[in-house]
């Protein structure tokens, strides 16, 4: 799937619930059904920093996409990071560079986080895609 469409399946899925409460719920359950980052990539070097919460982030390339494993000790920041891995996991570098996230500002995920999550949120934004751009230079991958 190309990260238009997942962005477009992820807006089907939170149109389906009636107010924030629920959405909340829902992005908590996402974080729980995120994959065990293994305790040798919860290192300084992987923390993302601009979080409130610690965010572990690691970052490899499989064939020509990226592959992220994510981390966090907070509930709902473990959901959001569920939900950008959902989008940029299995991507390649250019495309995550070029990606639009219309998704956050559709389901209204940005104005319903506090202000230093919000920022959280865009620090996650921000190192994938710096994930995605070291791995372009170093593979001169696409």
């Amino acid at each position: 799937m190309t990260i238009k469409e997942i962005q477009e399946e992820i807006i089907a899925e939170f149109s389906m619930f009636d107010d924030w409460m629920q959405r909340y719920e829902y992005i908590i359950e996402l974080g729980k059904s995120l994959p065990i980052l293994q305790a040798e990539f919860k290192t300084p070097s992987n923390l993302i920093s601009g979080c409130q919460s610690k965010v572990w982030l690691h970052a490899g390339i499989k064939g020509d996409t990226m592959d992220y494993t994510s981390d966090s000790d907070a509930i709902l920041t473990k959901g959001i990071i569920a939900l950008l891995l959902r989008v940029f996991n299995h991507q390649q570098p250019a495309d995550i560079l070029q990606a639009d996230l219309f998704f956050i500002d559709q389901i209204g995920l940005k104005e319903h986080l506090s202000p230093t999550r919000a920022n959280g949120l865009l620090s996650m934004v921000k190192q994938i895609k710096l994930y995605a751009l070291a791995f372009q230079s170093k593979y001169g991958l696409s």
